[in-house]
């Protein structure tokens, strides 16, 4: 008999296998030919931050709504110099990088009511980097009881709230906040 999970319940003692056939239309498109870098066109078109879902930027990085995202306010934290890793930054973008990923989860916990976060960086493709020329850190908030399993047992994501309406009160927490160095994309 299958479990919910995929994984036989005659299978005691052995290791089980967790199935998620839906990602094999994302991996079939490694290669495929893509419309440029989002984050860089997040960069260069201000007059267009909403429709690329530009939060805010400083000086060397920026930050993003995941299109995509694992949750309600989930956010990419990315330097603005198109790079594939962290190497490749100087360490005044890297402290930018991490103060921005500071105030993010600052922002997220005032507006979301996150209780935790999951913080982390995918560097390279074979590691999940959908995007692996362009280097970024994931600030994905989280609850107690949420629902990020949901992906795993039926290729659902919950996601709680609009995205547009989120960028909306996400922006006004942070005027109101007074987060540091940032320039507001309205």
């Amino acid at each position: 008999m299958m479990s919910a999970m995929g994984a036989r319940a005659d299978d005691a003692g052995r290791s089980r296998n967790l199935h998620a056939p839906w990602r094999i239309g994302y991996i079939r498109s490694l290669g495929e030919a893509d419309d440029g870098c989002f984050l860089c066109r997040a960069r260069d078109q201000a007059d267009r931050a909403e429709e690329n879902l530009l939060l805010w930027r400083t000086e060397r990085c920026l930050a993003v709504m995941n299109k995509y995202p694992y949750s309600a306010g989930h956010l990419l934290v990315a330097p603005a110099e198109h790079v594939g890793g962290l190497e490749g930054l100087e360490a005044s973008a890297l402290g930018e990088l991490m103060a921005l990923t500071r105030d993010s989860v600052r922002l997220l916990g005032e507006t979301v009511k996150a209780e935790g976060f999951n913080v982390g960086i995918n560097i390279g493709r074979c590691a999940g980097a959908g995007l692996p020329d362009h280097v970024h850190l994931h600030v994905v908030p989280r609850w107690s009881g949420d629902t990020n399993f949901m992906s795993v047992l039926g290729d659902v994501r919950v996601v709680h709230q609009a995205l547009r309406e989120l960028r909306g009160e996400l922006l006004a927490a942070g005027e109101r906040l007074r987060l540091p160095d940032v320039l507001y994309a309205r």
